[in-house]
């Protein structure tokens, strides 16, 4: 049988190099051949040994382009070698959540590439019902259509429509997804971020504006951009505790506020503001088939690109000794594509 070459993380900090054998694809599942992989927070959060429902050994890899090479009886829709980015949710169909149509918020979810295998490898067998075609994305940006589809599934929650004035809160891969696809919805954005490299990708990427919300005089700014006006529809992908807390002074009254970014600890939220402004407060996880097809359109269109979120690029063949020094240490990184021809 033939072999593949598979990178493991075996415990917290210890990545492995290792060869597996090359997996023949069931009924009802495509064997693909990676080609591109994005990496995510959780991939670096598992390096650290701070993720959530995770278990050791993994091999990571959940955002990932491919081709199709081979396909299990009643593997239908899909053809060799054709070029595919996999939806890594997989959902029980079952439950309350999944029979409402919320299968991104499946109450028995397994993610691909967290709670299984997922691709940091050569080959990997998944049910052809998680496929995307995307013949017409390149594979750069295929592999990040995931944290899109993330991005896009929160803009949906907020229900952003052309005209409204959009706060995006963070510039980390989610926020920039966020104000790229509000913005391609036709609303008026600000990004705000502490970090100024982060802002300035703000700018020259997406060209939109982008505020320090840590400066005395953030709120004049913000309501300046807004035309003497708080913002109508907030989103916070921080994931801090402080950001989420202080996000309903950031919103006029009326607003609605979108939590993408997850704190795993108690939110301690301003109630007499929160009540003054009837505010509503939405939480946004994941992404559906439809958040999906919204991304591969939008990329498809151009009003997507890769570089509004990727600012950095690894080889496969060498991944398990670039990923401390160059993945877990690069302060200036934002969102990284491993690619698995080089």
């Amino acid at each position: 049988m033939t072999t593949m070459k598979t990178l493991v993380i075996a415990e917290p900090r210890k990545m492995v190099w290792t060869t597996r054998d090359k997996p023949t694809p069931a009924a009802g599942e495509a064997l693909i051949k990676i080609l591109t992989a994005g990496i995510c927070g959780t991939d670096i959060h598992a390096w650290a040994g701070n993720q959530p429902f995770f278990s050791y050994p993994r091999v990571l890899g959940h955002e990932l382009c491919a081709e199709v090479v081979e396909l299990g009886s009643d593997a239908r829709g899909f053809e060799r070698g054709q070029r595919v980015a996999l939806i890594p949710y997989i959902s029980c169909q079952q439950c309350d959540a999944c029979q409402s149509g919320k299968t991104n918020c499946c109450e028995k979810i397994s993610v691909i590439g967290v709670h299984q295998d997922g691709g940091f490898c050569e080959y990997l067998n998944v049910p052809v019902s998680n496929l995307l075609a995307v013949d017409d994305v390149a594979p750069e940006a295929a592999a990040l259509i995931e944290p899109f589809a993330i991005s896009a599934h929160a803009v949906r929650r907020a229900g952003i429509v052309a005209g409204e004035h959009v706060l995006v809160v963070g510039a980390g891969p989610i926020g920039l997804g966020v104000a790229a696809i509000a913005a391609a919805n036709g609303a008026s954005v600000v990004v705000a971020d502490t970090s100024e490299f982060r802002r300035q990708h703000v700018n020259d990427k997406l060209a939109l504006a982008a505020l320090n919300p840590a400066d005395e005089n953030f709120y004049d700014a913000l309501r300046e951009q807004f035309n003497g006006r708080l913002a109508l529809k907030v989103i916070d992908a921080t994931g801090s505790p402080a950001a989420m807390n202080n996000a309903v002074n950031l919103m006029r009254h009326g607003g609605t506020i979108v939590y993408v970014g997850l704190h795993k600890g108690d939110l301690v939220i301003p109630d007499s503001e929160f009540h003054k402004k009837e505010t509503t407060l939405m939480g946004s996880r994941n992404a559906t088939r439809e958040d999906f097809d919204r991304v591969r359109a939008l990329m498809a269109s151009g009003k997507l690109r890769a570089e509004m979120m990727l600012n950095e690029h690894f080889a496969f063949s060498t991944l398990a000794e670039d990923f401390e020094p160059q993945v877990i240490n690069n302060r200036e990184l934002i969102k990284g594509v491993i690619y698995f021809d080089r």
